[in-house]
Protein backbone atom coordinates (compact mmCIF):
# COMPACT_ATOMS: atom_id res chain seq x y z
CA UNK A 1 0.00 0.00 0.00
CA UNK A 2 2.86 2.45 0.54
CA UNK A 3 4.17 2.63 -3.41
CA UNK A 4 0.55 3.07 -4.07
CA UNK A 5 0.30 6.09 -1.37
CA UNK A 6 3.11 7.47 -2.46
CA UNK A 7 2.17 7.66 -6.38
CA UNK A 8 -0.88 8.96 -5.86
CA UNK A 9 -0.68 11.25 -2.78
CA UNK A 10 -0.13 14.36 -4.98
CA UNK A 11 -3.94 13.10 -6.91
CA UNK A 12 -5.56 12.06 -3.96
CA UNK A 13 -4.99 15.44 -2.56
CA UNK A 14 -5.52 17.31 -5.54
CA UNK A 15 -9.04 15.49 -6.29
CA UNK A 16 -9.75 15.92 -1.97
CA UNK A 17 -9.18 19.77 -2.30
CA UNK A 18 -11.84 19.92 -4.71
CA UNK A 19 -14.07 18.24 -3.07
CA UNK A 20 -13.88 20.05 0.16
CA UNK A 21 -13.74 23.10 -2.17
CA UNK A 22 -17.60 21.98 -3.37
CA UNK A 23 -18.39 21.00 -0.28
CA UNK A 24 -17.81 23.96 1.37
CA UNK A 25 -19.70 25.93 -1.25
CA UNK A 26 -22.28 23.76 -1.49
CA UNK A 27 -22.57 24.43 2.59
CA UNK A 28 -22.26 28.30 2.33
CA UNK A 29 -24.75 28.14 -0.35
CA UNK A 30 -27.09 25.90 1.88
CA UNK A 31 -26.49 28.21 5.02
CA UNK A 32 -27.18 31.37 3.02
CA UNK A 33 -30.50 29.89 1.53
CA UNK A 34 -32.03 28.95 5.11
CA UNK A 35 -31.00 32.62 6.16
CA UNK A 36 -32.40 34.82 3.08
CA UNK A 37 -33.80 32.40 0.91
CA UNK A 38 -36.08 35.38 -0.35
CA UNK A 39 -32.81 37.01 -1.61
CA UNK A 40 -31.92 33.94 -3.98
CA UNK A 41 -35.65 33.75 -4.90
CA UNK A 42 -35.23 37.24 -6.24
CA UNK A 43 -33.00 36.16 -8.29
CA UNK A 44 -34.90 34.19 -10.49
CA UNK A 45 -38.10 35.90 -10.31
CA UNK A 46 -35.55 38.96 -12.28
CA UNK A 47 -34.45 36.75 -14.29
CA UNK A 48 -38.60 36.00 -15.23
CA UNK A 49 -39.15 39.90 -15.15
CA UNK A 50 -35.98 41.90 -16.78
CA UNK A 51 -36.39 41.04 -20.59
CA UNK A 52 -40.22 42.86 -20.55
CA UNK A 53 -38.47 45.68 -18.87
CA UNK A 54 -35.42 45.91 -20.86
CA UNK A 55 -37.05 45.45 -23.92
CA UNK A 56 -39.48 48.44 -22.60
CA UNK A 57 -36.94 50.16 -21.40
CA UNK A 58 -35.26 49.87 -25.27
CA UNK A 59 -38.74 51.44 -26.56
CA UNK A 60 -38.41 54.46 -24.47
CA UNK A 61 -40.21 53.82 -21.37
CA UNK A 62 -38.48 54.72 -17.84
CA UNK A 63 -37.21 52.13 -16.11
CA UNK A 64 -38.98 51.94 -12.99
CA UNK A 65 -41.99 52.28 -14.91
CA UNK A 66 -40.89 49.32 -17.15
CA UNK A 67 -40.03 47.48 -14.32
CA UNK A 68 -43.24 47.56 -12.77
CA UNK A 69 -45.35 46.65 -15.61
CA UNK A 70 -43.17 43.86 -16.21
CA UNK A 71 -43.86 42.92 -12.15
CA UNK A 72 -47.50 43.88 -12.82
CA UNK A 73 -47.37 41.19 -15.80
CA UNK A 74 -45.64 38.53 -13.97
CA UNK A 75 -48.61 38.92 -11.32
CA UNK A 76 -51.25 38.39 -13.25
CA UNK A 77 -49.50 35.61 -14.62
CA UNK A 78 -48.84 34.66 -11.51
CA UNK A 79 -52.11 34.59 -9.80
CA UNK A 80 -53.86 33.44 -12.58
CA UNK A 81 -52.43 30.08 -12.84
CA UNK A 82 -52.55 29.58 -9.10
CA UNK A 83 -56.56 31.02 -8.99
CA UNK A 84 -57.19 28.07 -12.21
CA UNK A 85 -55.24 25.67 -10.47
CA UNK A 86 -57.25 26.22 -7.28
CA UNK A 87 -60.80 25.87 -9.10
CA UNK A 88 -59.99 22.76 -11.11
CA UNK A 89 -58.95 21.29 -7.20
CA UNK A 90 -61.84 22.86 -5.76
CA UNK A 91 -64.05 21.27 -8.57
CA UNK A 92 -62.82 17.85 -7.80
CA UNK A 93 -62.92 17.95 -4.24
CA UNK A 94 -66.62 18.86 -4.29
CA UNK A 95 -66.99 16.40 -7.57
CA UNK A 96 -65.66 14.38 -4.97
CA UNK A 97 -67.91 14.73 -1.99
CA UNK A 98 -70.75 14.18 -3.88
CA UNK A 99 -69.47 11.05 -5.11
CA UNK A 100 -68.22 9.99 -1.83
CA UNK A 101 -71.51 7.98 -0.58
CA UNK A 102 -71.61 6.34 -3.78
CA UNK A 103 -67.82 5.50 -3.34
CA UNK A 104 -68.32 4.54 0.17
CA UNK A 105 -71.37 2.16 -0.74
CA UNK A 106 -69.31 0.42 -3.58
CA UNK A 107 -66.40 -0.15 -1.41
CA UNK A 108 -68.46 -1.67 1.61
CA UNK A 109 -70.29 -4.14 -0.75
CA UNK A 110 -67.42 -5.12 -1.77
CA UNK A 111 -65.88 -5.75 1.45
CA UNK A 112 -68.83 -7.74 2.39
CA UNK A 113 -68.24 -9.84 0.03
CA UNK A 114 -64.77 -9.98 0.60
CA UNK A 115 -65.54 -11.27 3.91
CA UNK A 116 -68.13 -13.58 3.34
CA UNK A 117 -66.04 -15.49 0.81
CA UNK A 118 -62.94 -15.42 3.17
CA UNK A 119 -65.33 -16.69 6.19
CA UNK A 120 -66.59 -19.53 4.04
CA UNK A 121 -62.69 -20.48 3.27
CA UNK A 122 -61.44 -20.23 6.90
CA UNK A 123 -64.30 -22.39 8.36
CA UNK A 124 -62.44 -24.86 6.12
CA UNK A 125 -58.98 -24.17 7.10
CA UNK A 126 -56.84 -25.73 10.72
CA UNK A 127 -56.93 -23.38 14.04
CA UNK A 128 -53.40 -22.60 13.52
CA UNK A 129 -53.02 -21.11 10.11
CA UNK A 130 -56.00 -18.72 11.13
CA UNK A 131 -54.08 -18.09 14.25
CA UNK A 132 -50.91 -17.46 11.91
CA UNK A 133 -52.88 -15.65 9.62
CA UNK A 134 -54.61 -13.30 11.82
CA UNK A 135 -51.08 -12.16 13.19
CA UNK A 136 -49.67 -11.59 10.16
CA UNK A 137 -52.37 -9.01 9.39
CA UNK A 138 -52.02 -7.41 13.12
CA UNK A 139 -48.70 -6.76 11.72
CA UNK A 140 -49.04 -5.71 8.65
CA UNK A 141 -51.77 -3.24 10.25
CA UNK A 142 -49.27 -2.18 12.62
CA UNK A 143 -46.55 -1.31 10.07
CA UNK A 144 -49.45 0.82 7.84
CA UNK A 145 -50.32 2.10 10.54
CA UNK A 146 -46.63 3.70 11.41
CA UNK A 147 -46.32 4.48 7.57
CA UNK A 148 -49.47 6.86 7.68
CA UNK A 149 -48.37 8.19 10.67
CA UNK A 150 -45.38 8.98 9.00
CA UNK A 151 -46.78 10.06 5.97
CA UNK A 152 -48.86 12.43 7.34
CA UNK A 153 -45.98 14.10 9.46
CA UNK A 154 -44.32 14.75 6.16
CA UNK A 155 -46.75 15.73 4.56
CA UNK A 156 -47.71 18.39 7.18
CA UNK A 157 -44.39 19.48 6.88
CA UNK A 158 -44.73 19.98 3.37
CA UNK A 159 -47.38 22.14 3.93
CA UNK A 160 -45.58 24.10 6.29
CA UNK A 161 -42.46 24.55 3.71
CA UNK A 162 -44.86 25.58 0.91
CA UNK A 163 -46.64 28.16 2.99
CA UNK A 164 -43.34 29.78 4.05
CA UNK A 165 -42.05 29.56 0.55
CA UNK A 166 -44.74 31.64 -0.75
CA UNK A 167 -44.04 34.37 2.01
CA UNK A 168 -40.44 34.69 0.96
CA UNK A 169 -41.17 34.24 -3.10
CA UNK A 170 -43.61 37.75 -2.12
CA UNK A 171 -40.86 39.21 -0.56
CA UNK A 172 -38.40 37.74 -3.42
CA UNK A 173 -40.96 39.43 -6.21
CA UNK A 174 -40.59 43.08 -4.45
CA UNK A 175 -36.53 42.75 -4.30
CA UNK A 176 -36.25 41.51 -7.79
CA UNK A 177 -38.48 44.91 -9.16
CA UNK A 178 -35.42 47.10 -6.61
CA UNK A 179 -33.40 44.92 -8.83
CA UNK A 180 -34.12 45.53 -12.16
CA UNK A 181 -34.30 49.47 -11.71
CA UNK A 182 -30.65 49.12 -9.89
CA UNK A 183 -29.39 46.32 -12.23
CA UNK A 184 -27.26 49.05 -14.22
CA UNK A 185 -25.82 50.59 -10.71
CA UNK A 186 -24.74 47.17 -9.51
CA UNK A 187 -23.43 46.03 -13.10
CA UNK A 188 -21.36 48.95 -13.05
CA UNK A 189 -20.46 48.83 -9.29
CA UNK A 190 -19.33 44.70 -10.05
CA UNK A 191 -17.31 45.99 -12.86
CA UNK A 192 -15.52 48.64 -11.07
CA UNK A 193 -14.51 46.63 -7.81
CA UNK A 194 -14.71 43.23 -8.59
CA UNK A 195 -11.32 41.22 -8.44
CA UNK A 196 -10.15 39.89 -11.85
CA UNK A 197 -10.49 36.74 -11.06
CA UNK A 198 -13.87 36.38 -9.97
CA UNK A 199 -14.75 37.99 -13.25
CA UNK A 200 -13.06 35.36 -14.99
CA UNK A 201 -14.33 32.51 -13.20
CA UNK A 202 -17.90 34.58 -13.87
CA UNK A 203 -17.05 34.72 -17.25
CA UNK A 204 -16.99 31.14 -17.56
CA UNK A 205 -20.03 30.95 -15.34
CA UNK A 206 -21.99 32.83 -18.14
CA UNK A 207 -20.78 31.41 -21.38
CA UNK A 208 -20.48 27.79 -20.31
CA UNK A 209 -23.00 27.12 -16.91
CA UNK A 210 -25.85 29.15 -17.69
CA UNK A 211 -26.40 28.58 -20.94
CA UNK A 212 -26.99 24.55 -20.08
CA UNK A 213 -28.75 24.97 -17.46
CA UNK A 214 -31.69 27.05 -19.44
CA UNK A 215 -31.00 24.15 -21.82
CA UNK A 216 -31.34 21.63 -18.78
CA UNK A 217 -34.82 23.45 -17.94
CA UNK A 218 -35.72 23.52 -21.46
CA UNK A 219 -35.41 19.61 -21.31
CA UNK A 220 -37.08 19.45 -18.51
CA UNK A 221 -40.36 21.29 -19.55
CA UNK A 222 -40.21 18.89 -22.87
CA UNK A 223 -40.50 16.05 -20.83
CA UNK A 224 -43.06 17.45 -18.39
CA UNK A 225 -45.33 18.24 -21.69
CA UNK A 226 -44.67 14.87 -22.98
CA UNK A 227 -45.75 12.95 -19.56
CA UNK A 228 -48.90 15.47 -19.67
CA UNK A 229 -49.76 15.04 -23.19
CA UNK A 230 -50.09 10.86 -22.94
CA UNK A 231 -51.55 10.82 -19.55
CA UNK A 232 -54.38 13.18 -20.82
CA UNK A 233 -54.76 11.24 -24.21
CA UNK A 234 -54.77 8.37 -22.30
CA UNK A 235 -57.28 9.18 -20.01
CA UNK A 236 -59.54 10.31 -22.30
CA UNK A 237 -59.29 6.99 -24.16
CA UNK A 238 -60.29 5.18 -20.77
CA UNK A 239 -62.85 8.06 -20.07
CA UNK A 240 -62.24 8.34 -16.35
CA UNK A 241 -64.21 11.78 -16.84
CA UNK A 242 -61.40 13.88 -14.86
CA UNK A 243 -59.02 13.86 -17.42
CA UNK A 244 -57.36 17.86 -17.73
CA UNK A 245 -57.51 17.48 -13.79
CA UNK A 246 -55.36 14.64 -13.54
CA UNK A 247 -53.53 15.16 -15.99
CA UNK A 248 -51.86 18.33 -14.55
CA UNK A 249 -51.76 16.58 -11.13
CA UNK A 250 -49.52 14.20 -12.89
CA UNK A 251 -47.53 16.70 -14.56
CA UNK A 252 -47.03 18.72 -11.60
CA UNK A 253 -45.34 15.51 -9.84
CA UNK A 254 -43.44 14.53 -12.95
CA UNK A 255 -41.30 17.61 -11.68
CA UNK A 256 -40.70 16.72 -8.68
CA UNK A 257 -37.68 14.52 -7.93
CA UNK A 258 -38.10 10.40 -6.99
CA UNK A 259 -42.27 10.69 -7.04
CA UNK A 260 -43.43 10.75 -10.36
CA UNK A 261 -46.42 9.62 -12.20
CA UNK A 262 -46.62 6.40 -10.25
CA UNK A 263 -47.82 8.44 -6.88
CA UNK A 264 -50.77 9.18 -8.34
CA UNK A 265 -51.39 6.39 -10.70
CA UNK A 266 -50.59 3.42 -8.16
CA UNK A 267 -52.81 4.28 -5.55
CA UNK A 268 -55.89 4.90 -7.98
CA UNK A 269 -54.83 1.83 -9.66
CA UNK A 270 -55.36 0.04 -6.44
CA UNK A 271 -58.90 1.64 -5.59
CA UNK A 272 -60.32 0.32 -8.67
CA UNK A 273 -58.99 -3.13 -8.60
CA UNK A 274 -60.71 -2.89 -4.69
CA UNK A 275 -64.12 -1.66 -6.16
CA UNK A 276 -64.10 -4.14 -8.86
CA UNK A 277 -63.24 -1.29 -11.45
CA UNK A 278 -60.65 -3.82 -13.10
CA UNK A 279 -60.89 -3.41 -16.98
CA UNK A 280 -59.96 0.78 -16.02
CA UNK A 281 -57.47 -0.47 -13.91
CA UNK A 282 -55.70 -2.22 -16.28
CA UNK A 283 -56.13 0.44 -18.69
CA UNK A 284 -54.38 2.61 -16.10
CA UNK A 285 -51.44 -0.26 -15.96
CA UNK A 286 -50.99 0.10 -19.21
CA UNK A 287 -51.13 4.05 -19.36
CA UNK A 288 -48.39 4.05 -17.12
CA UNK A 289 -46.41 1.35 -18.88
CA UNK A 290 -46.57 4.02 -21.24
CA UNK A 291 -45.29 7.24 -19.58
CA UNK A 292 -42.37 4.72 -17.56
CA UNK A 293 -41.16 3.77 -20.75
CA UNK A 294 -41.29 6.90 -22.62
CA UNK A 295 -39.62 8.47 -19.97
CA UNK A 296 -36.84 6.08 -19.61
CA UNK A 297 -36.28 6.30 -23.58
CA UNK A 298 -36.21 9.75 -23.85
CA UNK A 299 -35.07 11.79 -20.81
CA UNK A 300 -31.23 10.57 -21.08
CA UNK A 301 -30.98 11.68 -24.81
CA UNK A 302 -32.85 14.76 -23.98
CA UNK A 303 -31.24 15.69 -21.04
CA UNK A 304 -28.34 14.24 -21.31
CA UNK A 305 -27.84 16.14 -24.78
CA UNK A 306 -28.84 19.18 -22.95
CA UNK A 307 -26.05 19.47 -20.57
CA UNK A 308 -23.91 16.79 -21.78
CA UNK A 309 -24.26 14.13 -19.51
CA UNK A 310 -26.11 10.90 -21.31
CA UNK A 311 -26.10 8.84 -17.76
CA UNK A 312 -29.60 8.91 -15.95
CA UNK A 313 -28.00 6.53 -13.23
CA UNK A 314 -25.20 9.50 -12.91
CA UNK A 315 -27.58 12.37 -12.80
CA UNK A 316 -29.98 11.18 -10.49
CA UNK A 317 -27.81 9.96 -7.90
CA UNK A 318 -26.11 13.29 -8.18
CA UNK A 319 -28.88 14.81 -7.07
CA UNK A 320 -29.98 12.10 -4.57
CA UNK A 321 -27.02 12.86 -2.61
CA UNK A 322 -26.54 16.31 -2.95
CA UNK A 323 -30.40 16.48 -1.80
CA UNK A 324 -29.88 14.16 1.28
CA UNK A 325 -27.03 16.20 2.37
CA UNK A 326 -27.69 20.06 1.66
CA UNK A 327 -31.87 19.75 1.71
CA UNK A 328 -33.43 22.04 -1.03
CA UNK A 329 -29.78 23.95 -1.09
CA UNK A 330 -28.77 20.81 -3.11
CA UNK A 331 -31.43 20.32 -5.16
CA UNK A 332 -31.22 23.18 -6.07
CA UNK A 333 -27.61 23.32 -6.87
CA UNK A 334 -27.32 19.37 -8.17
CA UNK A 335 -28.07 19.90 -11.68
CA UNK A 336 -25.69 23.10 -11.44
CA UNK A 337 -22.42 21.62 -10.08
CA UNK A 338 -22.89 18.38 -12.80
CA UNK A 339 -22.97 21.17 -15.69
CA UNK A 340 -20.14 22.90 -13.93
CA UNK A 341 -17.64 19.78 -13.62
CA UNK A 342 -18.79 18.51 -16.81
CA UNK A 343 -17.68 21.59 -18.75
CA UNK A 344 -14.31 22.30 -16.61
CA UNK A 345 -13.69 18.84 -17.88
CA UNK A 346 -14.42 19.93 -21.54
CA UNK A 347 -12.42 22.73 -21.31
CA UNK A 348 -9.42 20.97 -19.56
CA UNK A 349 -9.06 22.40 -16.38
CA UNK A 350 -9.65 19.35 -14.23
CA UNK A 351 -6.03 17.64 -16.81
CA UNK A 352 -4.52 20.83 -15.29
CA UNK A 353 -5.75 20.74 -11.80
CA UNK A 354 -5.63 17.03 -10.83
CA UNK A 355 -2.00 15.48 -10.35
CA UNK A 356 -1.54 12.23 -12.72
CA UNK A 357 1.71 9.66 -12.56
CA UNK A 358 3.07 10.06 -16.17
CA UNK A 359 3.67 6.40 -16.03
CA UNK A 360 -0.25 5.13 -15.33
CA UNK A 361 -2.04 6.61 -18.57
CA UNK A 362 -1.50 6.88 -21.68
CA UNK A 363 -4.11 9.51 -22.08
CA UNK A 364 -5.35 11.59 -19.60
CA UNK A 365 -8.75 10.35 -17.96
CA UNK A 366 -9.47 13.85 -17.85
CA UNK A 367 -8.88 14.74 -21.42
CA UNK A 368 -11.67 15.59 -23.93
CA UNK A 369 -12.64 13.09 -26.38
CA UNK A 370 -11.41 15.35 -29.59
CA UNK A 371 -8.20 15.86 -27.41
CA UNK A 372 -7.59 11.91 -26.32
CA UNK A 373 -8.84 11.18 -30.43
CA UNK A 374 -5.66 13.78 -31.82
CA UNK A 375 -2.22 11.64 -31.75
CA UNK A 376 0.52 14.04 -30.96
CA UNK A 377 3.94 13.36 -31.62
CA UNK A 378 5.05 12.27 -28.23
CA UNK A 379 2.29 9.49 -28.67
CA UNK A 380 3.93 7.95 -31.43
CA UNK A 381 7.71 7.75 -31.43
CA UNK A 382 7.49 6.00 -34.82
CA UNK A 383 6.24 8.94 -37.22
CA UNK A 384 8.10 11.19 -34.69
CA UNK A 385 11.43 9.72 -35.70
CA UNK A 386 10.48 9.30 -39.18
CA UNK A 387 9.52 13.36 -39.47
CA UNK A 388 12.79 13.90 -37.71
CA UNK A 389 14.46 11.72 -40.30
CA UNK A 390 12.38 13.45 -43.19
CA UNK A 391 13.50 16.46 -42.13
CA UNK A 392 17.23 15.95 -41.86
CA UNK A 393 17.09 14.63 -45.37
CA UNK A 394 15.56 18.03 -47.32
Amino acid sequence: MLPLYKKYWRTIFDIGLIVLTVYLVMLLFSTLYQLAAPVFLSFFVFLLIEPLARFLNRKGLGKPFASAISVLLFLILLLGSLFGAGLLVTTQILNFQENLPRYTHVVQENFTQLTIYLQNKIDTLPPDITTKVNGYFTNATNILSAWLVTFFKYMVGVLGSFSSFMAHFGIAIILAFFLSMEIKDWRQIAHDKMPKTIKTAYAFIQGNVFKAIGSYLKAQLILISITFAIVLVGLFILRTGNEITMALVCAVFDVLPLLGVATILIPWIVYLFIVGQTSLAIGLIVLLAVVLIVRQLLEPRITGNSIGVSSAFLMLSFVILSSSAFGVAGLILAPILLILVKELLTQGYLQKWIFLPKEEFIVSPFASGRESAEPTEADDPDQTSGDVASRSNT
